[in-house]
């Protein structure tokens, strides 16, 4: 996807040699882009980094619904964008392409293409990512999460809580509970700085999604969340969220 017609020509004929590699749409702006990959639901998409109307890294940022394709940014000089790419998982070309780099990235789209799991982190990955960033940044704007074989970018404030039962993690939102990919503790650390309070030891909650708090005894809590979901609160974090929510 770029919006120069010379570039993707250019794209397109170094793509020609590999045999399992079929073209199935181009777009010269963002939202042609993101409408294309919801048309077509590619395997891969090169996406330039500067576009009209949105650029790559908004388009990716707007994905939701699986499969998500293996995403390849392309740039022509943007270098603290390389910077932030080579000190992450993100790939990228740099124009004008060579073939040799070409090549590697077809063959690492192949893997990943294989590995839905980690293609969908990386994906995610790419959402938080910002074209001026020199390092990568300290907090995703998006959370994946599993309904059957399937892998969804959530946005953080459509997530009212996270619940461990065994060794699964749900990701509650407001009309569904989808199987995060990582752990509870692993998902606690990526809320720092945002509404995010743990009040159970498998349960975190969107404290921007809490309706009422009510008492079950002297120690004991129940959150109600918007969806009408109730949550146990602890007695270690009981005074913690009464203070927060200022009961």
């Amino acid at each position: 996807m770029d919006d120069e017609p010379i570039a993707r020509g250019v794209l397109r004929g170094e793509l020609e040699p590999f045999q399992d590699v079929e073209i199935v749409g181009e777009a010269e702006n963002g939202r042609q882009a993101l409408d294309q990959i919801a048309s077509t639901r590619p395997d891969l998409v090169f996406l330039d980094l500067q576009m009209p109307v949105m650029g790559g890294l908004e388009v990716v940022s707007h994905l939701k619904a699986g499969p998500l394709p293996v995403i390849v940014m392309v740039t022509a000089y943007d270098e603290y964008a390389i910077q932030a790419f080579e000190a992450g998982a993100i790939d990228y070309l740099l124009k004008p392409v060579s073939a040799a780099r070409l090549e590697k990235t077809v063959e690492r789209a192949r893997a990943l293409h294989n590995r839905p799991r980690e293609n969908a982190e990386r994906v995610a990955e790419i959402a938080g990512t910002r074209a001026s960033d020199t390092s990568p940044p300290s907090i995703t704007r998006k959370i994946v999460g599993r309904r059957g074989e399937e892998y969804l970018l959530l946005d953080f404030d459509e997530v009212l809580a996270f619940q461990a039962e065994g060794e699964i993690v749900w990701i509650v939102t407001a009309k569904d509970r989808l199987a995060a990919t990582q752990t509870l503790r692993t998902i606690e650390g990526r809320l720092h700085g945002l509404q995010f309070q743990r009040v159970h030891r498998n349960a975190i909650v969107n404290l921007n999604h809490v309706r009422k708090m009510s008492a079950l005894s002297s120690q004991r809590w129940m959150l109600t969340l918007t969806n009408g979901q109730e949550l146990i609160v602890s007695k270690r974090q009981a005074h913690t969220i009464r203070g927060i929510l200022r009961w």
